[in-house]
């Protein structure tokens, strides 16, 4: 696809991913309970199809999920969690307290995705066996007291906490390093005090989880996606007259850093006529964005720092090389494609600031945060700018197109 367009107006952003996933498995827990502004992505999908595998009554009302009975583990063998890591890893233990076994099929890059952090805690309990796409994990998870380093994916931490409070006896999560990506948990604890679940969170180290709690039902509507809502940001701050609108400038994303980044560089950020977010900017220096706690900031940020004149940092990185695909390899290659001056280390990106692109071809690398990427940096190319897979944008933010070209787009 030629991508050829210039976002402009205001653009009312899709629900947060990470709130979504965790209110419909709340709700779904409870029963007898609404999730508005929640059904608007690929990832969002599959974990409502985990609860209908797992015996939740639901019912879809355009982006509304409208849940009758609660989870109780089903009668369905198998769960398609299809790309969403946030679906597998947050299912495996909610799985394992409901009933004995369940096969997990994931699809891209999920199967390749490490699960080390469970088979290591959970291993004397659960065990895992893999067979292509398929995982199967067969036990019961039960009460107890459950270590799992801090550095890694916070979704293995999310999935403990909203599986520890059904069981029979209390139990610990204990952290064995720093937590990292802070911001996950915060909104999984958020969620669960929500939906009426207690957890008590000790120095960000430890969480002690009372058993026996019972899911209160509760109405929840999902807020704007600060994910989402980076790329037209930094459009804005490239020259674009957008109004990001239907967010929380208050929320606990994590990916509200976004703004901190963007006034660091020298952009402005204001509210707009309709009350949503605008960013402008006349000049940008470079930065060092540590993104240890927000690392799905990457793609966008690297389409902002590409034109920021000296040298920029993107640090704290090196988790991006285990996501829909290898991100930093992935930035690397398709914005030098395009004439940035990127260098790739370890775990992080060094960028000497350019003034323009001279465009070219790019792939998505079946990474929707990639193909957002290239369209957002291609808003300062020169010559034309095409993409191999403009339809992967689906698994986070189907309208993508729609918002940056016109309801024509495609």
């Amino acid at each position: 696809m030629r991508i050829n367009g210039r976002p402009r107006g205001c653009i009312t952003l899709p629900p947060s991913k990470s709130y979504a996933h965790r209110a419909l498995l709340a709700a779904g827990l409870a029963g007898g309970c609404r999730v508005e502004n929640a059904l608007c992505s690929a990832d969002t999908e599959a974990t409502l199809r985990a609860l209908l595998a797992l015996g939740a009554e639901v019912t879809a009302e355009g982006q509304t999920a409208v849940i009758g009975k609660a989870m109780d583990g089903g009668t369905l063998s198998e769960i398609d969690c299809g790309e969403s890591g946030s679906t597998l890893r947050f299912l495996i233990p909610l799985a394992a307290v409901l009933r004995d076994k369940t096969t997990f099929i994931g699809h891209g890059r999920l199967p390749e995705r490490p699960l080390t952090p469970y088979e290591q805690a959970l291993g004397d309990k659960l065990t895992f066996r893999r067979d292509g796409n398929r995982l199967t994990v067969e036990g019961r998870l039960t009460a107890g007291d459950y270590a799992l380093p801090g550095d890694v994916s916070s979704q293995f931490i999310t999935g403990l906490l909203f599986a520890l409070p059904l069981a029979e006896g209390d139990s610990t999560v204990t952290l064995t390093t720093p937590l990292q990506s802070a911001g996950y948990v915060r909104l999984t604890l958020e969620v669960l005090a929500q939906f009426g679940i207690a957890v008590t969170c000790r120095d960000e180290r430890v969480f002690e989880i009372k058993g026996r709690q019972v899911y209160r039902p509760t109405d929840y509507t999902v807020e704007g996606d600060f994910s989402g809502a980076a790329f037209f940001l930094v459009a804005g701050a490239l020259g674009c007259a957008v109004e990001c609108c239907g967010l929380n400038a208050a929320s606990a994303q994590g990916d509200t850093a976004i703004l901190r980044f963007l006034r660091e560089a020298g952009a402005t950020v204001s509210q707009g006529a309709h009350g949503g977010l605008v960013v402008t900017a006349e000049r940008l220096h470079g930065i060092t964005a540590d993104v240890t706690d927000c690392p799905d900031l990457v793609p966008p940020l690297a389409a902002l720092l590409a034109f920021c004149e000296g040298e920029s940092r993107i640090v704290g990185a090196a988790r991006l090389r285990l996501k829909e695909s290898d991100r930093l390899a992935a930035v690397t290659a398709e914005l030098t494609a395009l004439g940035a001056d990127i260098r790739e280390q370890k775990d992080s990106l060094v960028f000497r600031g350019v003034d323009r692109l001279h465009g070219g071809s790019c792939r998505s690398w079946n990474d929707h945060r990639i193909a957002m990427m290239v369209a957002i940096a291609a808003l300062r190319a020169d010559g034309e700018v095409s993409l191999d897979d403009p339809a992967c944008v689906a698994k986070s933010y189907p309208r993508f197109w729609d918002d940056y070209k016109g309801e024509d787009a495609l």
